[in-house]
């Protein structure tokens, strides 16, 4: 397998496949392509590695398969090495996990055109919309509950590490950015989400890269 991703300092989708990649336990090749540069617009147009999305990253390829979308690649890898690596058994469990997963991924618009992941980047103060307000009140709600239904058996939102927290590991990242002021048992959890060895592999990685995407560089100013 080769999963193609974009810049680890900004790309939150592809950190989500690339997580999902070393969940499943399956051996595959990293292939980084550098988003936005001068030459992206002819450049992804000619990849064919990147042809079947669009542009878009992540892609996974499996031999002649080919599955792009975050998501997708998380479901394309249950059924390959077994479902409860990703999901809950219980089916209570396993109903609240999906329905966060598919609410993250289609969701919390302000919260994403506001504070972009940019994990090399630390914000005093910043000014954030009511909508994203809004997005993070909801986001810190569903992993109370998560955690308060769920999560006795280890420090993640459903216990042990899922597709629950591969999603929304860019959530955390955002709310270190941009200095999001969260409760006791969140900040807890996104200790243990940063912490997760694959997480410090990913920050490191970004740390080291030199690209630097200014649009995304100019959101949630501080005041």
């Amino acid at each position: 397998m080769k999963l193609i991703i974009g810049n680890k300092n900004y790309s939150s989708w592809s950190l989500r496949g690339w997580l999902a990649c070393k969940q499943s336990g399956l051996a595959f090749e990293e292939i980084t392509v550098p988003l936005y540069g001068e030459d992206w617009d002819s450049r992804k147009k000619q990849s064919e590695d990147i042809a079947p999305s669009s542009g878009k990253v992540p892609v996974l390829w499996d031999g002649e398969a080919v599955v792009w979308d975050s998501l997708a690649i998380i479901e394309y890898l249950a059924d390959k090495v077994g479902r409860e690596r990703f999901w809950p058994k219980d089916d209570d469990a396993r109903a609240m996990a999906r329905s966060m997963v598919a609410e993250m991924h289609s969701s919390y618009q302000a919260l994403r055109g506001e504070c972009p992941m940019n994990i090399r980047r630390r914000v005093e103060g910043a000014t954030i919309t009511d909508a994203a307000r809004g997005d993070i009140v909801r986001i810190l709600t569903l992993w109370a509950e998560a955690r308060a239904r769920f999560g006795r058996g280890g420090p993640f939102l459903f216990g042990t590490f899922s597709a629950v927290d591969i999603i929304y590991a860019p959530v955390v990242s955002r709310f270190m950015t941009y200095g999001i002021g969260v409760p006791g048992f969140a900040l807890a959890y996104m200790e243990a989400v940063w912490s997760h060895e694959w997480m410090q592999a990913w920050v490191a990685a970004a740390e080291a890269e030199d690209w630097t995407i200014e649009q995304y560089e100019t959101t949630a100013r501080s005041k």
